[in-house]
């Protein structure tokens, strides 16, 4: 199903809305440019609504949020709902601020998502309705083990129940799940978290992912980790001695504009629960 899952990605080549980070928007286009999808980046309030109409998904990340940003986001998302398209929130900082928490917690209310991608941190402030962070990281207390693992994964598919959508929680454990089941994956390396943006990256890829797997939206999303995860274990297996992390974001893209369906079948570890 992986190996499916990529390929109707590189083979309909899904057209991408992102509204998404200031920080990371380059690197979002171009993993989407190498997962065989295509990007739009646009977040005026003029103009989102007319381009998510042309697109098949739409990416809302909070991770730079203004004044001017916040309403295109719902303006995009609601049209994005009328049309039927994929969408998917990434709640930068959530628990952070008042402004992220309120605006993450008012685009789930008003807006219908089909996946919310975060760290533990994110996903339970968005459960509970407020929260602290540390930065846009997870808080250590948080952090999925295998120690805490059996409780993360009966909370993460409780809050997909609850949204109505695929939760995705990203960390050393990925967990991906709806209401009945959840793809534990252990794909990546602690590396990728000196990389800023592999968290934005993902989004956007799993949009992709999403459009072009409309029937399969849970394996879709697993597909999507398992693949940004593989990516980061290749890229690293390719750095040369003198090398660091901006050569490092550069080879995971790379591993990803290189990947195939047989690939991402035979490198993904998970287990279903």
């Amino acid at each position: 199903m992986l190996k499916k899952c990529i390929e109707n990605v590189r083979n309909k080549v899904p057209l991408v809305h992102n509204i998404t980070n200031y920080v990371t928007v380059n690197d979002v286009a171009n993993i989407l440019l190498a997962c065989g999808a295509s990007p739009i980046m646009s977040d005026d309030l003029e103009d989102a609504e007319d381009i998510t109409s042309i697109c098949g998904g739409l990416n809302i990340n909070i991770g730079t949020l203004n004044k001017n940003t916040i309403p295109s986001m719902f303006l995009a998302g609601k049209k994005a709902n009328i049309l039927g398209h994929k969408i998917l929130l990434d709640p930068v900082g959530a628990g952070a601020s008042k402004l992220r928490t309120d605006t993450a917690v008012k685009l789930m209310k008003e807006i219908k998502f089909n996946a919310i991608r975060g760290n533990i941190s994110e996903i339970k402030t968005l459960a509970f309705g407020s929260g602290s962070t540390k930065g846009v990281e997870a808080d250590v207390a948080d952090a999925v083990t295998e120690t805490s693992l059996d409780n993360a994964v009966a909370f993460v598919k409780a809050f997909a129940k609850e949204a109505g959508c695929i939760a995705a929680v990203t960390g050393a454990i990925d967990l991906v799940a709806d209401e009945d089941k959840c793809y534990v994956i252990r794909n990546g390396r602690a590396e990728m978290g000196k990389i800023t943006g592999t968290g934005c990256q993902l989004s956007g890829m799993m949009t992709a992912f999403l459009v072009a797997n409309p029937d399969n939206e849970l394996e879709a999303a697993a597909a999507a980790v398992c693949a940004m995860g593989l990516a980061g274990e290749i890229g690293w297996s390719n750095m040369q001695p003198s090398d660091g992390n901006s050569t490092y974001r550069n080879r995971i893209i790379d591993a990803i504009y290189n990947m195939d369906g047989e690939t991402l079948e035979k490198g993904a570890k998970y287990e279903v629960r």
